[in-house]
């Protein structure tokens, strides 16, 4: 009868253990000779072996994965291994490797940035997006920035539903992005210079350096809550839209893009006689603005009111002379009332009455005729090659009869072509 043969539990652990500290060791050798390729490839092998092991053992096992990856510059990868790492080191109760990871993370850190910037210079705007939100998650509240530049990469790529997730997330953590910077005047030069915190202290004990001063630079809150209304305003979410322009309005008080971002949605949305109050109080806040005065003339004019347009279009050409569609749309309000002339004309009879009404509507289309003429050659003056200015001009001088002045323009019209 043969003896069955047993071998003590405690044995196979060890020798278990054994293999798991030999396989591990060899990892580390690879790593450290930069063969992170078959590092990477013996390291997946022993995963079935590491799985359920002492903690130790899956901290070291992440912890070299970890060193793998960011030697592959694989930055999701290697935040992963050394985020692994650390919960098994603290559900040990232990941190052998955790200054060593931090060192680590902030170093690939530090790269996986420059490589976003390097992916938005090369218009990889989705990628550069992606690694400044991997750096964002590793400390959320310590890299904050990140996430506003990941949100600045998403509109240059068009990825505005992205962009509106990253802007409100930047908006419900009241992120600012201001910092304090400190300056010194060099008394040698009287340049005055930008130091760091550390030399700020430093300075004041030299002769060389004085008026000190700090600055909080300005708050980029109010330009992210501009960033979701815009985006609303262009996705056409028009209910959205208009809370978040308020919104931004409320944050950006003097910013008069705003107003007349507001002022677009509402000619947008039909609402003429909003978007005139917007325009004026735009007008308010940017008197020397001949744009906002020109849509002024514009709005006011489909509205019925000529007199305020005229008004409007020529406070736009005494603002801004060179703008010459001021021009263009003053000589047509000017023009505007010759259509009812003619068709006044044509329903005359044949009577000596209407005769007599038939040449005073005439010479009210003269005088019509004659009244927009200056402001057309003002036009051409500014822009000798502006066809509509000088085909209008040449109707206008065949129709009254100036024969020399007709012959002029059109030989202008000629010479460019038309």
């Amino acid at each position: 009868m043969f003896k069955k043969t047993f071998i003590p539990f405690i044995l196979i652990l060890s020798l278990s253990v054994f293999g798991q500290k030999k396989e591990l060791k060899a990892v580390d050798k690879l790593v450290e000779s930069q063969d992170y390729d078959t590092a990477l490839n013996q390291l997946l092998s022993i995963e079935s072996m590491i799985a359920g092991s002492e903690l130790k053992y899956q901290a070291q096992y992440y912890f070299l994965a970890g060193k793998i990856y960011g030697g592959k510059k694989d930055f999701k990868a290697a935040f992963t291994a050394f985020d692994s790492a650390l919960q098994f080191e603290a559900e040990n109760g232990s941190s052998k490797h955790s200054l060593e990871i931090n060192k680590l993370t902030n170093d690939l850190s530090v790269e996986a940035v420059n490589k976003a910037i390097d992916e938005n210079q090369n218009k990889n705007f989705a990628e550069a997006a992606d690694l400044l939100i991997l750096v964002y998650n590793i400390d959320k509240e310590k890299n904050s920035d990140y996430l506003y530049y990941a949100a600045s990469s998403a509109v240059n790529g068009e990825d505005y539903d992205r962009a509106l997730t990253y802007y409100h997330e930047l908006r419900d953590i009241d992120y600012t992005g201001s910092v304090e910077k400190f300056y010194a005047t060099e008394n040698e030069t009287g340049q005055e210079v930008e130091v760091s915190a550390e030399n700020f202290v430093l300075f004041k004990k030299f002769k060389e350096y004085s008026n000190f001063r700090t600055e909080i630079t300005k708050s980029k809150l109010p330009e992210i809550i501009k960033n979701i209304a815009l985006i609303y305003v262009m996705q056409k979410r028009n209910d959205l839209a208009i809370g978040a322009i308020k919104d931004a309005r409320a944050a950006n008080p003097l910013d008069v893009g705003l107003i007349l971002t507001e002022a677009n949605l509402y000619i947008q949305l039909g609402d003429k006689q909003k978007f005139a109050d917007l325009m004026k109080e735009a007008i308010e806040k940017d008197p020397n603005n001949h744009i906002l005065y020109f849509n002024l003339g514009v709005i006011t004019s489909e509205q019925g009111d000529r007199n305020k347009a005229r008004f409007y279009y020529e406070k736009a050409i005494e603002i801004d002379p060179s703008y010459a569609s001021s021009y263009l749309n003053l000589a047509a309000l000017i023009l505007d009332g010759e259509p009812e002339l003619v068709e006044k004309m044509n329903s005359l009879g044949n009577s000596r009455a209407d005769n007599i009404k038939y040449e005073q509507l005439q010479k009210q289309r003269e005088e019509l005729f004659l009244e927009a003429v200056p402001v057309l050659e003002n036009l051409t003056e500014i822009d000798p090659t502006n066809v509509e200015a000088l085909t209008t001009m040449k109707n206008i001088f065949g129709t009254i009869g100036d024969v020399a002045k007709f012959n002029e323009t059109k030989e202008k019209l000629e010479v460019l072509g038309q």
